[in-house]
């Protein structure tokens, strides 16, 4: 904030001076005074002077103006005497030019120096204080009056928030509750009243394609870092992000700072066995001769565990087996070796249970089974691996499966042999109802059949001729038209008429008949 300052900024550009801006400040300034806010005056971004690594010259051996890059000022260096510097010259002024680099961009600036006789006194919040002479006449005796003079101080937004620190570095364990607050960034503002009032803001960014806001939140009244998520160390180990502090000045100034979050292992994962593979009801098995020596190397336990530093660190146990005075697993490296000679009494059938611990509190642990034959052929190790044992929760599912699948097969069975003796019992009744049943059979006669009984006829008679030879391809065959009469050929019994007629018929068709029919 200054106070009975005087600030003229004119930009133009020239040919090689890319702004040009004039300050008016009074002689006898503090070392650390503000001279004037020269990023914002130039249109330039305060990263900017520090990429482009600004520097600021003057045509005086003294130098009596400094620039603060974080804040984007000029400052006084070093205290101003304007007689020591100009005498009685008139203006009396400090000619300075800043550079930047990448690309190279020059800026002119001028701070003329006035003479505090010539100006109201400049007061600091700090130094609110004055001395006012009294005035009284010469008189005998003298005279005098006096008067209350009341002077407000209006203050002007010429200070931006800055942070207590350059930046901020905080650690969080993972899988920490969402909403979990993390840390407090804070900046104060030198200014009075609104134009001190600061807000926080959490500047737009990405952290693995992701918006940095689905990551962290700040509040904007008191700058407390939320996590808006559960962190997965094995997913993501840091991220860093900006935030904006801003005051309530019009218009507002405001700085930013950088945040890295630094997330912490949680021995939340368990060891995993790569070697031996655990293959269910299969069985696989380790062959180790009868003349191996004490120190031969069975095999070794491989796993790894995907946390990190001593939550990664593993030991390997021998937990149970089936002799244990014959084998023993190295505690660092899992390697399952003999501690004696094997004999011929040991059994062939060996079971290891293998337990592998981490390094974490609390630690996890994972279980492998290793199966190793005691045998110097092959032939020797299948004949008595035959029965081997599968595991026990392998067998109880397989065997509840095959129940199941047994059970629901015999009711399929049992339900269909049901349905289809009903069924046949059904048809049996039915047949036996019609048989024993009194009422009335009716005869059923085919189309243009009359009864025998003399009653009736057939509508027509047809009459045929037919001769036959011993050259059944000469014979011929005459056909009659119709009777004058009805006649009807039959059994005496009248039970076979169509019976008859139909064998007749039969054989009239079949070649080399013997039958002859006359007309009659």
């Amino acid at each position: 904030m200054r106070r009975q300052v005087l600030l003229f900024v004119s930009l133009f550009s020239l040919r090689s001076v890319f702004g040009q801006v004039t300050y008016s400040v009074p002689e006898e300034m503090t070392k650390g005074s503000l001279v004037g806010n020269i990023a914002q005056d130039l249109g330039l971004d305060v990263r900017r002077l520090k990429s482009g690594k600004a520097r600021i010259y003057t045509e005086d051996n003294a130098e009596y103006i400094e620039l603060n890059k974080d804040r984007g000022a000029l400052l006084v260096k070093e205290r101003i005497d304007r007689e020591a510097l100009c005498g009685q010259t008139t203006p009396c002024a400090l000619h300075l030019q800043i550079t930047l680099e990448d690309p190279i961009e020059f800026f002119s600036v001028t701070v003329e120096i006035n003479d505090i006789n010539d100006n109201a006194p400049s007061f600091k919040k700090e130094e609110m204080k004055f001395r006012i002479m009294s005035c009284s006449d010469e008189g005998v005796p003298s005279l005098s009056s006096s008067v209350t003079l009341t002077l407000q101080i209006s203050d002007v937004n010429d200070n931006a928030p800055v942070f207590e620190r350059s930046s901020y570095e905080a650690n969080i364990v993972e899988n920490n509750t969402p909403g979990l607050s993390v840390f407090t960034v804070k900046a104060r503002d030198a200014d009075w009243n609104q134009n001190a009032r600061v807000s926080y803001i959490l500047e737009d960014s990405s952290v693995n394609g992701v918006p940095v806001s689905s990551y962290v939140s700040v509040s904007a009244d008191t700058g407390v870092i939320h996590a808006v998520r559960s962190f997965d160390y094995e997913q993501i180990k840091d991220f860093h992000f900006r935030v904006k502090a801003q005051d309530g000045g019009s218009p507002p100034l405001s700085s930013n700072v950088t945040v890295k979050i630094l997330i912490q292992d949680q021995n939340d994962n368990p060891p995993q066995v790569l070697y031996p593979v655990q293959t269910g009801g299969s069985l696989v098995a380790e062959l180790v001769p009868r003349s191996a020596d004490v120190g031969y190397l069975v095999t070794k336990v491989v796993a790894v565990d995907v946390d990190s530093g001593q939550n990664a660190w593993l030991s390997y146990k021998l937990q149970k087996a089936t002799d244990r005075a014959l084998f023993e697993v190295g505690s660092q490296n899992g390697e399952i070796r003999t501690i004696r000679q094997v004999t011929d009494k040991d059994a062939v059938k060996q079971r290891l249970g293998v337990i592998v611990e981490d390094n974490g509190q609390p630690s996890r642990s994972a279980t492998v089974l290793v199966n190793v034959a005691v045998a110097d052929s092959f032939p020797e190790v299948l004949s008595e691996f035959t029965d081997f044992p599968h595991d026990k929760e392998y067998n109880d599912n397989l065997t509840f499966y095959l129940v199941l699948a047994l059970a629901v097969v015999s009711f399929l069975f049992i339900t269909c042999v049901v349905v289809i003796i009903s069924v046949k019992i059904y048809r049996w009744r039915q047949s036996r109802v019609l048989y024993h049943s009194n009422l009335p059979v009716i005869p059923y006669y085919p189309p243009r059949y009359s009864d025998t009984l003399g009653t009736g006829t057939l509508q027509h008679v047809y009459n045929y001729e037919v001769c036959r030879t011993n050259d059944s391809r000469k014979s011929d065959c005459k056909f009659g038209g119709a009777g004058s009469q009805n006649v009807l050929i039959m059994d005496p019994s009248a039970t076979g008429t169509m019976q008859r007629i139909q064998s007749e018929k039969s054989i009239l068709d079949e070649p080399d008949s013997p039958l002859e029919v006359r007309k009659l």
